[in-house]
């Protein structure tokens, strides 16, 4: 019961650490309120698994927990929310996912359908009104840093799905730089067939395969 209540009390104390980021910038929240959280919940870890050693498990799990709560390096701002908001009104229908990732990026994933045909690094037409869009909302948000990563399924070799990959990430960022997005916020690279999200054996899932996955990242501001 002593146990219980100590965990209960830790909880709480990271919650009210919560509210404390009520008054905190858009720039601090990311980093503050992940630190108060995860050192909550780290502590709480701590005394769970304490043993005869409640006070320094909790102690070592606040300060563990606190790391992982900060460490992300990527803040989710205002900006980052509006922009994920703009983005899904964009891709609405079309089969493209958007979402944001444990560490706060947000992930635009585009499948073949909606991206490249087959063996091709032309953008198709109907992706150049997502990435016309995605381009205003990069401009909104200057700070942002953007990495686009191609993909292709298991046909063919490797000599062939690395560079067609590579261009297929490659126009998605010339079309983005056409647009008005300065070159050198976005990173580019081509993984061909290395990371597949199905099984390369069926139809539906060399489809998924193919795809283009851009994630658009606002650095969090360094602690002092």
């Amino acid at each position: 019961m002593i146990k219980n209540a100590m965990v209960s009390t830790l909880v709480a104390a990271s919650l009210a650490g919560l509210g404390g980021c009520a008054n905190m910038r858009d720039t601090q929240k990311g980093v503050g309120g992940g630190a108060a959280i995860g050192a909550g919940v780290g502590a709480a870890i701590g005394a769970l698994t304490a043993g005869g050693h409640t006070g320094r498990s909790a102690a070592t799990g606040a300060a563990i927990g606190g790391l992982i709560g900060a460490g992300s390096g990527y803040l989710w701002s205002q900006h980052m929310q509006k922009q994920k908001e703009a983005m899904e009104q964009a891709t609405k229908g079309t089969g493209i996912d958007v979402s944001q990732t444990a560490d706060n990026r947000l992930k635009i994933n585009i499948p073949s359908d909606a991206s490249f045909d087959s063996g091709k690094y032309a953008l198709k037409p109907s992706l150049k009104p997502v990435l016309a869009k995605l381009a205003a909302t990069l401009k909104q948000n200057p700070v942002t840093t953007v990495s686009i990563i191609g993909h292709t399924d298991s046909t063919g070799s490797d000599a062939i799905n690395g560079p067609l990959s590579i261009n297929r990430a490659k126009a998605t960022q010339d079309y983005l730089v056409s647009r008005g997005v300065a070159s050198g916020r976005i990173a580019i690279d081509g993984r061909g067939s290395r990371e597949p999200v199905a099984d390369n054996g069926t139809v539906s899932g060399r489809a998924m395969n193919r795809r283009v996955e851009i994630f658009v990242a606002e650095p969090a501001p360094q602690q002092k």
